[in-house]
């Protein structure tokens, strides 16, 4: 489904959109249910396109310079125009047993799945667990973050690195000093084990 909203997308904004992937992904066997995919409504006619004028418009012309003053930055405002709507249409992300949470794992990719794994395992412990998982890193959830953050103060940042994700969790929950921000990660492609970031959630509560 995201790979083909991500075309979607793409057309929509007319910019890259990238999907981020790793190896376990490109190993796994499971079974796979295709689910139908409804496409947007509201994509762009493709008047940009190249397709021949034929008489029938001007022509388009690719440019990345404008050497007349104020030109480039006409160009930067209506992009930041364009970027400011994507982070208020195009934001994504799962919240799961949040409400009760004392402790909740910010993670992404297969580090969230693996963290979910983890959450089950902590709720029969009786530790009270729950899951961010930002499903777009830009525009990043950083409100919905927040929000979590005014009530549950412990966050545990779960990635498959040496820590990317956690300075916009950072961002994210900078309201106070209040929050414990910790993090696990496992660089080069190492995997986090579910009893691994047990064994952490334990450590920090």
């Amino acid at each position: 489904d995201f790979t083909m909203l991500a075309f979607d997308l793409a057309d929509k904004w007319r910019m890259p959109v990238v999907i981020l992937a790793d190896g376990m992904i490109g190993q796994m066997m499971e079974p796979l249910v295709f689910q139908e995919y409804v496409k947007p409504a509201d994509l762009p006619p493709k008047d940009w396109a190249l397709g021949g004028m034929r008489g029938e418009r001007d022509r388009n012309l690719v440019v990345a310079l404008y050497l007349e003053p104020g030109a480039m930055e006409k160009v930067n405002r209506e992009l930041e125009k364009k970027y400011n709507a994507i982070i208020k249409e195009e934001i994504r992300y799962e919240a799961l047993e949040t409400d009760d949470a004392d402790l909740i794992i910010v993670a992404y990719g297969t580090s969230a799945r693996v963290s979910k794994s983890t959450m089950k395992m902590a709720r029969e412990k009786g530790l009270k667990v729950g899951i961010f998982r930002p499903m777009t890193l830009w525009p990043y959830p950083y409100e919905a973050l927040a929000k979590l953050g005014e009530k549950t103060k412990k966050f545990l940042t779960v990635e498959m690195s040496l820590g990317q994700m956690i300075d916009d969790v950072k961002i994210a929950l900078s309201d106070t000093s209040e929050k414990e921000i910790h993090f696990y990660g496992r660089p080069a492609g190492a995997i986090p084990t579910p009893e691994e970031i047990l064994e952490k959630i334990e450590r920090i509560i």
